[in-house]
């Protein structure tokens, strides 16, 4: 198991899930290191882990020596370092395309879903738990609406997000209709995106992704 590389990260950060499947693409053996979010006051806090992140997320992925934060940062670095398979087009309008997608989810939604987000808005706001599903139900509805009218009919549109093998948009993509499907956001209004996840879903590299197939997934 790639003794060199070792990536920290918690089962269901749809952060470290991008990074999972950007490694199981790429067919990278990696170390697992779980970071429990939740667990004594969130395990990402203790002093151990800060001194590896200061911002005291997961991601991180130390590969022979280099501590590399970010999802977005470190999916890049791994197609910089490891070509084969390409991660994004090799034109310049298709790589904007592919960045584009990818930040829909990675700068416009998923922050708002964050987990320290939603533990300000019980904590510090006094929303319930009801009220907490209505606000992610909202914003992730806002970005998948974006993304199917970008997706739906383009001419770059294949069986993934851009053509017809997985990019980093793809890789954004999954983890939050993960997170879509948690929160019971129906889906009916995104046809095409629901083809898409249908067809990363198929592939080895998604699947042993997932966050129930990690080895800190809660047994069921």
């Amino acid at each position: 198991m790639g003794q060199d590389r070792v990536l920290y990260g918690y089962w269901r950060s749809s952060a470290a899930y991008r990074v999972r499947i950007a490694l199981n693409l790429k067919g990278l053996a990696y170390e697992s290191r779980a970071v429990h979010l939740v667990n004594n006051g969130g395990e990402q806090h203790a002093p151990d882990y800060r001194a590896l992140n200061p911002q005291e997320l997961v991601p991180c992925l130390v590969d022979g020596g280099q501590v590399l934060t970010q999802s977005m940062a470190i999916v890049e670095y791994l197609d910089e370092t490891h070509p084969t398979p390409p991660l994004l087009p090799a034109d310049p309008a298709g790589r904007a395309r592919v960045r584009a997608l990818a930040q829909v989810v990675g700068c416009d939604v998923h922050p708002l879903g964050n987990l320290r987000v939603l533990q300000y808005l019980v904590n510090g706001m006094g929303l319930d738990e009801s009220a907490k599903g209505v606000w992610s139900r909202h914003w992730i509805g806002e970005g998948l609406r974006a993304l199917e009218a970008t997706l739906s009919g383009h001419v770059a549109t294949g069986r993934f997000c851009h053509g017809d093998t997985p990019t980093l948009a793809d890789i954004c993509l999954v983890p939050q209709l993960y997170n879509a499907i948690r929160w019971k956001l129906s889906l009916d209004d995104y046809p095409t995106i629901q083809r898409i996840y249908d067809a990363c879903q198929a592939l080895e590299a998604f699947q042993r992704a997932a966050p129930e197939a990690q080895p800190d997934a809660p047994a069921t």
